[in-house]
């Protein structure tokens, strides 16, 4: 379809005179853009960074079984100890298959381990070395992840359900 100049003109002319004279328009729609593409970029953010950081501390949590070998024992016997040194892990992988779907309940489940073993392991840690400092540092370095995880994916939910509601 062929327009005459005329038509382009005015076409044209539609377009820029509410622009121009109503520049508060395209405003608020840029506005309404560069908000909606910010909203999403938060919420990617806290989706992903629970979910990353708890992969991690479950990869960390694992290289604890990795002392099961040693000289002395047969291969089999080995194994053995090491998937028996995994089972915390593969608790910690399920926990986190429930809170990829079910961010509210994951969040809490993880919360509450993270604050719940941190009075075990920092007493199993005094035990042994009777330095409070390294056993605080210990219970930082094992524990504060998993609270953190469980924090973020409770913000996650809240914020999604937030977002889905137009606040």
């Amino acid at each position: 379809m062929r327009y005459s100049s005329e038509e382009r003109r005015y076409a044209i002319a539609g377009i820029l005179i509410p622009c121009i004279s109503q520049p508060w328009v395209v405003t608020c729609a840029v506005l309404s853009v560069t908000h909606h593409t910010r909203m999403k970029t938060r919420i990617s953010i806290l989706h992903w960074t629970p979910r990353i950081l708890c992969i991690l501390a479950i990869l960390f949590i694992s290289l604890f079984a990795l002392d099961s070998f040693g000289p002395g024992q047969p291969l089999g016997q080995q194994i053995l100890a090491f998937l028996i040194h995994l089972i915390p892990s593969f608790v910690l992988l399920a926990l986190l298959i429930l809170a990829w779907y079910r961010e509210y309940l994951g969040g809490w489940i993880f919360l509450l381990i993270g604050l719940g073993f941190s009075p075990i392991i920092f007493l199993h840690n005094f035990r042994m070395n009777h330095s409070e400092w390294m056993s605080l540092g210990i219970v930082l370095m094992i524990t504060f992840p998993f609270v953190l995880v469980g924090i973020l994916f409770i913000l996650s939910h809240y914020y999604k359900k937030r977002h889905e509601s137009g606040g």
